[in-house]
């Protein structure tokens, strides 16, 4: 007798959001907005400007406190948590403007971003060279994400594309469990984008990834669930193809169903 054959388990929910909402003086930005982020998937959220994704990428990440709703992180409540709590158990995020310091190199950059995970953050006494012990796990960072011809250029001389790179690269060096990325692909030409979607995707290999993306064949090509805000509000979810079918999401985009 043949067994059957085994489903596949579904991946792990690292983060979560019950009910989520926010109000700002009597006005509703977000509303009853649930959401479950998996474990080595690419989770989306997507909607026309105004839709409140922003918004609910800094409930999630503590910047804004809600007005309702719950969200757990692998398993703890961190509704009530201060930002650099949740960072440290693992969550971070990116921002649509580009946080690298431009007179500092790649490498200097990435020092940088390890010295909290080292210990060495507040440990100023300590001399400049002792900042050479990170440079092992930096290069490992720079080369994993394609940075190595570029290791001792100041940011300031990258395309704007590579400083995006750099950018994921130190939210890496954070070892985060779920990464949140602010419109990764704003302002990037076709090329860039390419690259860095595939950065994307294989950092999804051993980490949930939660982006806001306006670039929908990006959502369509490396996305495996997609969320779509409107007004504050889910308007459907599913994968692209799914959502992009429905008459309502057609509608939030162009303003009919045609």
């Amino acid at each position: 007798m043949t067994r059957a054959a085994e489903t596949a388990p579904e991946p792990q929910v690292v983060l979560s959001a019950r009910g989520l909402g926010k109000d700002f003086s009597g006005f509703t930005a977000v509303n009853n907005v649930n959401l479950d982020i998996h474990h080595a998937r690419i989770h989306a959220l997507i909607g026309p400007n105004g839709a409140g994704k922003t918004t609910v990428f800094n409930l999630l990440t503590k910047f804004l406190p809600p007005t309702r709703g719950r969200i757990t992180l692998l398993g703890t409540d961190i509704t009530a948590m201060k930002p650099d709590a949740v960072a440290r158990m693992g969550l971070v995020r990116s921002f649509q403007i580009s946080a690298v310091f431009p007179h500092l190199t790649v490498l200097e950059n990435l020092r940088v971003a390890l010295q909290r995970p080292a210990g060495l953050a507040t440990q100023f006494w300590r001399p400049l060279s002792s900042l050479r012990r990170l440079d092992g796990r930096a290069d490992e960072l720079i080369e994993g994400l394609g940075l190595t011809p570029w290791r001792d250029i100041r940011a300031a001389d990258l395309s704007y594309g590579r400083k995006r790179v750099l950018e994921i690269a130190t939210t890496l060096a954070l070892d985060p469990k779920v990464l949140l990325l602010d419109e990764p692909m704003a302002g990037m030409g076709h090329e860039d984008v390419h690259t860095v979607a595939e950065i994307i995707r294989d950092v999804a290999r051993d980490r949930a990834v939660l982006m806001v993306e306006h670039n929908l064949s990006v959502v369509a090509d490396i996305c495996h669930r997609v969320t779509v805000l409107q007004r504050g509000e889910i308007l459907a979810e599913g994968d692209y193809a799914t959502v992009a079918a429905d008459p309502r999401v057609r509608t939030a985009y162009m303003g009919s169903e045609a």
